[in-house]
């Protein structure tokens, strides 16, 4: 067979023809409702060993279309190129499949337009549902899906004033965990690096912060340092000069996510810093770089597998269960050092 030559789709009727029996008898077989037609155990098992076979597949649209349901879960991130959300896709997919499902994956770049872009294209694709990493200012377009009914399960950030189901971290916590692990470690300057855009969770992580240092009596507003998700790379490096060279420079960093740590790790090596004798870090999320420093850095391991997993269980129970309560989330990050 020429390579390029394409092999048809085996149907329901192949398989009759070649058994010699009903398409109907096929049909319950492969939905697994032999037993409500009263098929025989032996004549399923001839009827599946042929269809794996013949290399049957089912044809999930006509499915769809007799069942009112795609089989498949519109899923947007923020930013693919994030391990974490790389990871949290990986672990979506993965339990979805247990469920028959499959997945569509999205990516905003944290850009608005590009996630109401997305939202269109999905809804195009006829998913039964979505789980979502909204953007900041994304409210209109989350209650415009709860208004038309779409099954919606929010990721990693929520919107307090939104009633829908979410699954998040213990950002604040586990925060207020880290900072206080750089203060046992001596430090009394401790600068947070963290974004300009106001979503949830780099709220609550700069709050948990705030909090820490307020306590001990430490804060002050200028160790706080905030860049643009876009230019981070090219911001990074001055804020990291500045808060290291100025009269009473820092003696501490914790960085509200690992892209950021990232940077910023890249410029400390670069000025033969050792951590922890010269700098102390501590980070949300690990990063690959922190094998090219000379000392383990702490980090906020957040339980990536069992968020994607909740958030895939609350979005088939709102896709099979119209009357499903909406469900809150926090699972618990911890401090790894």
């Amino acid at each position: 067979m020429n390579e390029r030559e394409i092999m048809p789709r085996v149907s329901i009727k192949d398989i009759a023809s070649r058994l010699g029996v009903s398409a109907a008898a096929v049909s319950l077989v492969l939905n697994n409702k032999e037993k409500n037609g009263r098929v025989s155990e032996v004549l399923a098992e001839r009827i599946r060993a042929e269809a794996q076979t013949m290399n049957y597949e089912p044809n999930r649209f006509a499915k769809g279309l007799r069942s009112g349901r795609s089989e498949t879960i519109g899923l947007i991130v923020a930013d693919i190129s994030n391990p974490f959300f790389a990871h949290l896709a990986f672990h979506i997919q993965e339990h979805a499949e247990k469920f028959g499902y499959s997945v569509i994956i999205t990516n905003t770049n944290e850009k608005l337009d590009k996630m109401e872009k997305n939202i269109s294209i999905l809804k195009s694709r006829q998913v039964d549902g979505f789980i979502i990493v909204p953007t900041e200012h994304g409210e209109k377009q989350i209650e415009k899906l709860v208004r038309e009914k779409y099954p919606v399960v929010l990721l990693d950030r929520c919107f307090k004033a939104i009633d829908v189901s979410y699954v998040v971290v213990n950002n604040y916590q586990v925060s207020m965990e880290a900072t206080n692990l750089l203060l046992n470690m001596n430090c009394k300057r401790i600068a947070h690096i963290t974004y300009k855009y106001k979503i949830p969770p780099m709220q609550d992580r700069k709050e948990g912060y705030i909090a820490a240092m307020t306590h001990r009596g430490l804060y002050d507003p200028k160790l706080i340092g905030e860049v643009d998700f876009w230019t981070m790379a090219d911001e990074i490096p001055d804020i990291v000069m500045d808060l290291l060279s100025n009269d009473e420079k820092v003696d501490g960093f914790f960085f509200s996510s690992s892209s950021l740590a990232f940077n910023a790790l890249k410029k400390m090596i670069a000025l033969k810093l050792e951590i922890p004798k010269d700098i102390k870090v501590v980070c949300f999320a690990k990063n690959d770089i922190f094998e090219l420093a000379n000392y383990p850095i702490p980090y906020i391991q957040q339980p990536i597998p069992e968020i994607g997993k909740r958030a895939v269980e609350l979005i088939i129970g709102h896709i099979t269960q119209k009357d499903l309560p909406n469900v809150h989330e926090v699972l618990q990050a911890k401090l790894v050092f």
